[in-house]
């Protein structure tokens, strides 16, 4: 892999109020993926606040255009909250394939998005990481410190590592997992 490697980080929220950008970092960092050289130099993972969700959707293709013209080296993760009006994962993706295709993208380049997804907000995951339960069915309290954020996250990665065990994951963030290797597998 070459150097330059960046993963970028599309998530809801606003800037500066959202816990969002403290747990995607602290947990890609955590889990620090082989392909990933040290953190110093041009090896970075970008988060970039997107408001709503709608937004969100909006404005992937543009980022995925970017960062294909960049190199396979740098990855797009879309990071957002299935909420009430979706079942699952899989039909979140299929807006965010509308989206693309209306603007060009190809099936294969929309494959190379890595999406996650925490059942209406990243907060139940958080709850789930801090407390060993969570009700994907309602939304989890706001989480308003970024060490609460950071712990999770690496409690997170621990439990994706093999380094401690513990209740079953959530459905959403079993799906996501099964993202995340995805792009383990894809980068080895």
């Amino acid at each position: 892999m070459a150097s330059r490697t960046r993963i970028v980080c599309l998530h809801e929220g606003e800037k500066g109020r959202s816990i969002d950008p403290i747990f995607i970092t602290t947990l890609i960092r955590a889990l620090d993926p082989t392909w990933i050289r040290p953190w110093n130099g041009s090896n970075i993972i970008r988060p970039v606040d997107c408001g709503g969700r709608s937004t969100l959707i909006a404005r992937m293709p543009g980022e995925l255009k970017t960062c294909l013209s960049v190199g396979s080296d740098t990855t797009l993760m879309v990071w957002a909250d299935l909420d009430h009006d979706k079942a699952n994962g899989d039909q979140l993706v299929g807006e965010f394939w509308a989206a693309a295709q209306s603007q060009g993208i190809t099936k294969q380049q929309f494959d190379a998005v890595v999406f996650v997804f925490a059942k209406d907000r990243l907060e139940n995951w958080i709850e789930f990481l801090v407390h060993g339960i969570t009700d994907e069915s309602k939304e989890g309290q706001r989480v308003k410190s970024f060490k609460d954020a950071a712990r999770a996250a690496t409690a997170l990665a621990d439990r994706c590592k093999g380094k401690s065990s513990g209740p079953e994951l959530p459905t959403s963030l079993q799906w996501s997992c099964r993202q995340w290797k995805a792009l383990v597998f894809r980068m080895n």
